[in-house]
């Protein structure tokens, strides 16, 4: 993601963090150590709720290549989305209850450490002890907000994985989605009612576009469910051997429509050039670059008999703009985005 800085890995999982983060260090500069420490430990404890989130994705077997630190909180970049309600119920319980499991563990090491009256007493940052009582609180606050039955907290996901027990997904996205909405525009009242609270508007405009998109995402996912691949594909593609070089790719590029090429040899596919591939080649290497040298040989293919919604998904996870179509051991097209947006953009307008 852009405007990231890569603090370090685990997991096989990137944890970033936006460089609009320091914002927000540089509001708290003023109250201190205690204000900045307080800072730091709230975002452990989001990493460590998003990190929660994607080792249970994982398990399902999807991908999660980092978290994104905000200063309004942490995102997961997962691949794709879970095939199943139980799955997403899983995924998205899983950060809340990483937070009550702090609060649980550390409910008598914090009361010996600090003391009853401490411990509850109303969050403060005035000593060091009412400032570890206030990271201790927060978990109980961070696991409140994320329950929140809307999209896209937590609770709007596991909201949408129930009502999906009985409602077509399409359907439970609507609910969770509207339910979004309302709370959006109830933070968005209360932000502008609190003498223009700007916390509060932020995280309302977040909550509506994040939940106008993943409707919008769903949308797409049903409607290309009704597709196969083989109903877009285009009839006549271009094929190149490795002995092509870079200049000749771009005049063909030049005098067609098509930029991705399947690379063969005796009729097999030996190998696949997007046009990132020759961009990234020519801008290193200039046009005299073979295709066999700079062609990738180990991507994922698709069947002709494949839907539109696996494509897509592939195309994300591999994060390829194009990918292949077989049917046996031949390639007998390309598919591209574009392909699959230009369906989705006709039937939009149909609707």
């Amino acid at each position: 993601m852009r405007g990231t800085i890569k603090l370090f890995e685990i997991f096989g999982i990137s944890i970033n963090i936006h460089v609009t983060f320091f914002l927000l260090l540089l509001l708290v500069l003023s109250g201190g150590l205690k204000w900045i420490f307080l800072v730091v430990a709230v975002f452990f404890f989001v990493t460590v709720h998003e990190l929660c989130h994607s080792l249970v994705a994982k398990r399902f077997g999807i991908k999660v290549r980092e978290i994104t630190l905000f200063p309004i909180g942490g995102v997961s970049s997962m691949t794709k989305m879970p095939e199943k309600p139980s799955q997403e119920f899983l995924i998205s319980i899983a950060g809340p209850l990483s937070n009550i499991a702090v609060l649980v563990i550390f409910f008598f090491p914090m009361k010996y450490l600090v003391g009853d009256a401490v411990l509850f007493h109303p969050l403060s940052t005035e000593t060091w002890k009412l400032t570890f009582a206030y990271v201790y609180w927060i978990n109980l606050m961070l696991a409140g907000f994320n329950m929140l039955p809307a999209f896209p907290m937590d609770g709007g996901r596991i909201l949408r994985a129930l009502l999906a027990t009985k409602l077509s997904y399409q359907k439970a996205t609507k609910i969770a989605v509207t339910m979004g909405h309302i709370f959006a525009l109830g933070f968005a009242y209360f932000g502008i009612v609190q003498r223009f609270n700007f916390i509060l508007i932020i995280i309302a405009i977040f909550i509506y576009t994040a939940a106008s998109r993943e409707e919008a995402q769903v949308d797409v996912k049903e409607t290309l469910k009704k597709f196969k691949v083989r109903d877009i594909l285009p009839r006549d593609i271009m094929t190149l051997t490795g002995d092509v070089t870079l200049a000749k790719v771009l005049e063909i590029i030049f005098h067609s429509h098509q930029e991705d090429f399947p690379v063969v040899d005796n009729d097999l596919l030996v190998g696949f050039i997007t046009r990132q591939d020759m961009m990234a080649a020519m801008h290193s290497f200039g046009t005299s670059k073979t295709v066999r040298e700079i062609m990738r040989t180990n991507f994922p293919k698709i069947k002709e008999t494949d839907s539109l919604t696996k494509a897509q998904g592939i195309m994300q996870e591999a994060q390829m703009g194009a990918l292949p179509v077989m049917r046996e051991d031949k390639v007998v097209g390309i598919i591209t985005f574009e392909d699959i947006g230009r369906v989705y953009a006709m039937l939009s307008q149909r609707a």
